[in-house]
């Protein structure tokens, strides 16, 4: 009895241990049962070297040593007679000793020494984009004005007709702007982007749900079209007034975009970056905050193709008032130190791009940051002396880094992963010596079977490095040949191949590839994290270089004796449903299948702020246009195309699809059409099941 128990107890095991993963659990729980352990609330203690992570109903705060020297636990939090919570809630140290959280309607603050809990005050239902200053104002935004609430009072500092937005995200989240409300440092002046959109096409999208469906109308600015006028308003709590920024000499119109704002330290002056229509030249100008004038023209920068600013100026704390601002002006991305009066004091001169600044030293002596390199597929923290604008590499190991610096900038926790490590996570002095492991994650996908993930360096048809990515199936038979999935998306500032845990690679690839499919992706030129020349490549001819450089891969796929290079699929969304599209149709029988999900068809019907910066506008490159219309291409199908669109999407809205659609019935051509009812432009939560599950089986059915 006891050998027959054993025997089931081995079939079990190796059944468990050679399971591949399902569609839904790819899907579903990739990030929880296949997401690799993490040190919950891992942060370190405000202006300490100390750290703390949260573990067993327990916030436990350690020094450098690796010894406890305090705690806040669920048992103390719950003492308050107003809390029965059953988890820790997330904190966040505001001082060397003293944490915050918050619980239904309330914020509540922690001593950590004694462990007292005490309200700090009613949380308040949120409001749309609050923005806390540092003295305790807050500001937000209401059908689309902006308010600030002061205490005890609430004041409308706008007061706009329908079609002008206050306080929020302009320019379509371009140019590294994600937010619209910006406090000064002492917390008594307000910036805030305003736009005045009625000069732009409302565009419909329809509510199905509804009975009859109903018209949403938004307002989409496509290539060549009327933009938004975009202004900066910064309001003075104490005199209870606004001023606007002198931009264009008053002058309010689409020629311009406001970018990048920030404050400098005396609270007296707004910096932001003015971008022309062509987006070739920003100009990076000092405001008086009192009175919306221009101050002066710190610097400008130009371009013979774009320019693309993504970060503000960033302030030194050394009280010189010199600041560092990012750009690619030579190359690649680096940091460049200028002084109040907008002269150049010194440069890095990294031959890859610093991406971003993680913080400067308490003294400013000198600044840490991330960037990708020396080799692109890997992020790596560096040390900026801020003096010689020397660089010194932190990080050591091969994977991609980040890291988070403590309170005297001497320690930073550094949370890596590589293709063949999940996660680990360590405490290091910033010369780069190792101190502790704090975690080294198992594999979570250690009983499943995985195949093998391997990052590749490719040539192009001129000699340049592409990075690609190639998974294998599990127990693979180096005599056999398998069909391919290519997946592509090689549009601007995105990089799908990472030396990261699983290569950056969704888990659904996985699943493919337990059902026998090689699944391959290459980041051709025109992709993030390469440089400037890389990245410019593509400019005024969207698809062309990409395309070669996505042949480059199929060629390399080819060369594998175990590639059966007669059944091969594409597949790719948004820019990446472009790329599908582009190479099932301008590339015939390069691939037997292709599933392209939410697809740019016509550059003409896309967004002003991204179109132009990389196709000039219709009327300036027809001809560059006209070669990226898909629809000119319909007749060249061969194989099997599937296009997919969400009937809400804002982003690449449906015309693109409808349009193609259009011309496929008139010229005869047969292909698949699917819509996700409800969903804008990706397709997220249980539905996202049913999105893969079709590209997977329409790929298995047709290849």
């Amino acid at each position: 009895m006891k050998k027959l128990l054993l025997f089931v107890a081995l079939c079990l095991s190796f059944t468990a241990f050679s399971q591949t993963l399902s569609v839904e659990e790819a899907v579903m729980e990739r990030w929880t049962t296949f997401y690799p352990e993490n040190l919950s609330q891992l942060q370190w203690v405000k202006g300490t070297d100390n750290y703390a992570f949260a573990k067993d109903d327990q916030l436990k705060i350690y020094n450098m040593r690796g010894r406890i020297v305090g705690a806040i636990t669920l048992e103390q939090i719950n003492k308050h007679p107003d809390l029965k919570l059953e988890s820790l809630p997330r904190f966040k140290f505001t001082s060397s000793n003293t944490a915050e959280f918050s619980s239904a309607d309330k914020n509540y603050t922690v001593d950590v020494k004694s462990g007292k809990v005490a309200s700090a005050g009613e949380k308040g239902k949120p409001m749309a984009n609050e923005e806390k200053a540092s003295n305790g104002n807050t500001a937000f935004t209401k059908e689309n004005n902006v308010f600030v609430n002061t205490p005890g009072k609430v004041t409308q500092v706008t007061d706009h007709p329908e079609g002008i937005v206050a306080g929020q995200a302009i320019a379509r989240f371009e140019f590294g702007i994600g937010k619209g409300l910006f406090w000064s440092p002492s917390g008594e002046r307000l910036a805030f982007y305003e736009k005045d959109e009625r000069n732009v096409t409302e565009y419909p999208l329809v509510d199905m749900n509804a009975t009859p469906a109903e018209l949403n109308a938004i307002r989409y600015p496509m290539a060549g079209s009327s933009s938004e006028h975009a202004a900066c308003g910064i309001y003075d709590v104490r005199s209870d007034k606004t001023v606007y920024l002198n931009v264009n000499g008053g002058v309010r119109d689409d020629s311009y975009y406001i970018t990048n704002l920030a404050w400098t330290p005396d609270n007296q002056s707004v910096i932001a970056a003015i971008v022309n229509r062509d987006q070739n030249v920003s100009r990076v100008v000092k405001f008086n905050a009192s009175t919306g004038e221009v101050d002066r023209i710190l610097f400008t920068e130009s371009d013979d193709k774009y320019i693309e600013p993504e970060q503000p100026v960033m302030f030194i704390p050394d009280g010189s008032g010199d600041f560092i601002w990012f750009s690619e002006r030579d190359g690649f991305n680096n940091i460049y130190r200028y002084g109040a009066d907008g002269k150049l004091r010194g440069r890095t001169e990294a031959t890859f791009p610093i991406t971003e600044l993680v913080t400067f030293s308490p003294k400013g002596k000198f600044a840490v940051v991330h960037a990708h390199g020396p080799n692109p597929t890997e992020t790596h923290a560096y040390r900026v002396d801020l003096m010689t604008m020397q660089m010194s590499k932190i990080t050591t190991q091969a994977g991609t880094h980040r890291v988070m610096v403590s309170g005297s900038g001497k320690f930073i926790i550094d949370t890596w992963s590589s293709v063949d490590t999940p996660r680990k996570i360590e405490l290091k002095s910033v010369s780069g010596k190792a101190s502790r492991v704090l975690l080294d994650a198992a594999d979570p996908m250690a009983n499943r079977a995985i195949g093998k993930t391997e990052l590749l360096t490719i040539k192009a048809n001129d000699g340049t490095d592409l990075h690609a990515r190639l998974i294998t199936p599990p127990n693979m038979d180096m005599n056999k040949k398998y069909p391919v999935v290519v997946y592509v998306y090689n549009g601007p500032h995105v990089q799908l191949v990472t030396n990261s845990y699983m290569a950056g690679a969704p888990l659904w690839m996985h699943s493919l590839a337990g059902d026998g499919y090689i699944v391959f992706t290459v980041d051709g030129r025109g992709s993030a994290n390469r440089g400037k020349d890389f990245e410019q490549a593509v400019f005024r001819q969207l698809g062309n270089q990409e395309m070669e450089d996505q042949l480059a891969g199929v060629n390399y796929l080819k060369s594998l004796r175990f590639v059966d290079s007669e059944r091969m699929a594409v597949h790719g969304w948004s820019f990446g449903g472009f790329m599908t599209t582009s190479l099932m149709l301008r590339q015939p029988g390069t691939f037997k299948v292709g599933v392209a999900g939410g697809p740019v068809i016509d550059w003409t019907l896309y967004e002003v702020m991204y179109t132009e910066r990389y196709m000039d506008t219709p009327k300036q490159n027809p001809e560059g246009f006209e070669e990226s219309n898909l629809t000119n291409y319909v007749s060249n199908l061969e194989g099997d195309l599937l296009m997919i669109h969400g009937t809400i999407d804002d982003v690449v809205v449906m015309q693109h699809n409808m349009r193609f659609l259009k011309a496929c019935v008139d010229e005869g051509v047969q292909v698949d059409f699917f819509v996700y009812p409800g969903h804008p432009h990706n397709v997220r939560g249980k539905d996202r099941v049913h999105l893969m599950t079709k590209v997977i089986d329409y790929i298995k059915a047709n290849l």
